[in-house]
């Protein structure tokens, strides 16, 4: 079940433009935490969040929605409208390059399709933002989910982008409300300079795979046909 659209919220900065992610902090994000702090000993540079515990939802909100330079995604399950609304506030914006891997089992799901047709609608390559839906370079699923966003912020985990995959919060501020749901997912939110470096590599990585495949099936007579495989 996909995210209801809302309005601009604290966490949502996609109408302010002087938010961005050049100054950005761990403990910008403590406050989505259940304790509204981190430990005395927590990491500087990477926190785990937990989906029904942490605001998952609006953590994601709060880093997307600061994106003023580049976006290398690649994302499982897309479901979410919200999340999308601010994708796309960033992928027609000419100043941002954003290379957007989708896995292709997925994207035929109905919610998840008519966000992508509506999105596709909008030409969005025009802007400088690439979109692939496909598999990954064995023709697997493309399972990664996760970002690196502006080289200086990076997120992964289990979490894919719906109402129940980041348990997104029904009572503003904490978990439950009517017809709450929560997966068992985590969302890591890091800013070590080597991982963020190797992520977004991997990301291009996953991203021209996909394309290869993708035009590779584009390209093949109609009439071929599959080898039969080896058993």
């Amino acid at each position: 079940m996909a995210s209801k659209k809302k309005t601009t919220s604290p966490s949502n900065a996609i109408a302010d433009p002087t938010q961005s992610l050049q100054t950005f902090d761990l403990l910008d994000l403590q406050s989505y935490t259940r304790e509204k702090s981190y430990a005395s000993d927590a990491s500087k540079d990477f926190h785990l969040f937990y989906v029904g515990r942490d605001d998952v939802h609006d953590i994601l909100k709060y880093v997307l929605s600061r994106v003023s330079v580049s976006l290398y995604l690649n994302m499982f399950g897309y479901d979410d409208a919200e999340l999308n609304e601010i994708i796309m506030a960033k992928a027609m914006d000419p100043h941002v390059t954003m290379l957007i891997t989708l896995d292709k089992s997925q994207s035929g799901t109905p919610v998840e399709k008519a966000l992508l047709q509506a999105d596709f609608a909008k030409d969005p390559t025009a802007f400088n933002t690439y979109f692939v839906v496909g598999q990954s370079a064995t023709h697997q699923i493309s399972h990664t989910k996760g970002f690196v966003a502006d080289g200086k912020v990076g997120g992964e985990g289990s979490t894919n982008w719906s109402t129940s995959g980041e348990g997104t919060f029904v009572v503003t501020g904490n978990p439950g409300g009517p017809n709450y749901k929560a997966q068992n997912n985590t969302q890591s939110i890091f800013t070590d300079p080597d991982t963020i470096n190797r992520f977004q590599t991997e990301l291009i990585a996953e991203h021209l795979a996909a394309r290869t495949l993708q035009q590779r099936t584009a390209t093949q007579p109609a009439t071929a046909k599959t080898a039969p495989r080896k058993r």
